[in-house]
């Protein structure tokens, strides 16, 4: 006679196991709250008593409420979306091009949008305080940059390395046509450097109601090819075999990208290594299930970005007590790309003693 093994352990575990991405994301939510915080009390111009007083309505001064409420509150938002997107931006590329270094910043779309947003200031089209002629032109750029890409690629397009190589190519191009804007208009570009270091200074609410609807749009769209992007990573003859058009998902999985990038881009600025090193971090979290380690990437980013400029704010009060400097500030941008290469050059030395 033989008997069935019906005991419900593997059941137990099977909701275990689907429970612990809803712990993870519950964990990375409340991260996110905390940063959040840290990034309301750690601006200079009102005591972090100040800042409570006005949160919880128990009074405060008008110049107090004003910072607080018209200043730090839409910049922290803003730095959370912008990073949300980022997040998601590089995970949707590193799994459409299968390739862990296809971050927004090598593959030419944050170049390209940074291009059309400079090209755009130049000519007098937009400027940073105009965000919806921005984005506009940084949308414009980021496309044409991952156009030239998918160009060049050719016939290439399902090949990691090569796709590498171009995306490189294509970003130290876009890169120098900026310098080259830059040098031939100087005087009316001097507020670009924000675009090219990446800031979040500045940000009002302007900012923020013309940022979450478009990040929401398409990180919805980016989450709802979480299945085709899942099968991309698995290479293309796979993907082909599981009855994916390879050429429409990678395409649609692009338009996302590319869309959230500039967008991100638009806001703040090129924030160096976050759409780059993120995915990586949220695949170590959250698995290869992309319908979860989406939205992960997405906390992820927001994380990342908001507590950079928690620590830039921090650190700009610290430096400008230090040096008697009063105006002295430390961009979020720079912050996020000497701790997001060095972080880089960690993960390339572990990966090379592995092998």
């Amino acid at each position: 006679m033989t008997f069935v093994d019906t005991a419900p352990v593997p059941a137990g575990r099977a909701r275990r196991a689907l429970r612990a991405p809803g712990v993870r994301i519950g964990g990375l939510a409340l991260l996110v709250a905390a940063v959040a915080c840290a990034g309301l009390f750690a601006g200079r111009g009102v005591t972090p008593e100040g800042v409570r007083a006005v949160l919880l309505g128990a009074g405060g001064d008008p110049t107090a409420e004003h910072i607080v409420l018209q200043l730090r509150l839409p910049r922290m938002l803003v730095a959370l979306v912008a990073g949300a997107c980022l997040g998601v931006a590089g995970l949707v590329l590193q799994s459409a091009l299968r390739n862990p270094l296809a971050g927004p910043e090598v593959t030419g779309v944050t170049p390209g949008a940074v291009l059309g947003a400079v090209t755009a200031t130049g000519l007098g089209l937009a400027g940073w305080e105009s965000p919806t002629a921005v984005v506009v032109a940084a949308c414009i750029g980021g496309f044409a940059g991952a156009g030239l890409l998918w160009l060049l690629a050719g016939r290439d397009r399902g090949d990691p390395e090569q796709t590498a190589v171009y995306g490189v190519l294509v970003s130290a191009v876009l890169a120098g046509l900026t310098a080259v804007v830059l040098l031939v208009a100087p005087g009316e570009l001097g507020s670009v450097v924000q675009w090219l270091i990446g800031s979040t200074e500045g940000r009002v609410w302007q900012h923020w109601n013309l940022l979450w609807p478009w990040a929401a749009f398409w990180g919805a769209a980016a989450w709802l090819l979480a299945g085709p992007l899942t099968l991309l990573r698995c290479g293309d003859e796979q993907a082909a075999a599981a009855g994916l058009a390879t050429g429409r998902g990678r395409g649609a999985a692009l338009v996302c990208a590319v869309a959230l990038t500039a967008g991100a881009v638009s806001a703040v600025g090129a924030l160096g290594f976050v759409g780059l090193l993120v995915p990586h971090l949220a695949l170590a979290v959250f698995g290869a299930d992309l319908r979860v380690t989406l939205p992960g990437a997405a906390l992820l980013g927001a994380a990342v970005v908001c507590g950079a400029d928690a620590a830039a704010q921090l650190l700009s009060r610290l430096l400008a007590t230090a040096l008697d400097a009063d105006r002295l500030t430390l961009p979020v941008g720079a912050l996020t790309t000497c701790v997001g290469a060095g972080l880089l050059m960690v993960v390339a030395r572990r990966r090379a003693d592995e092998r």
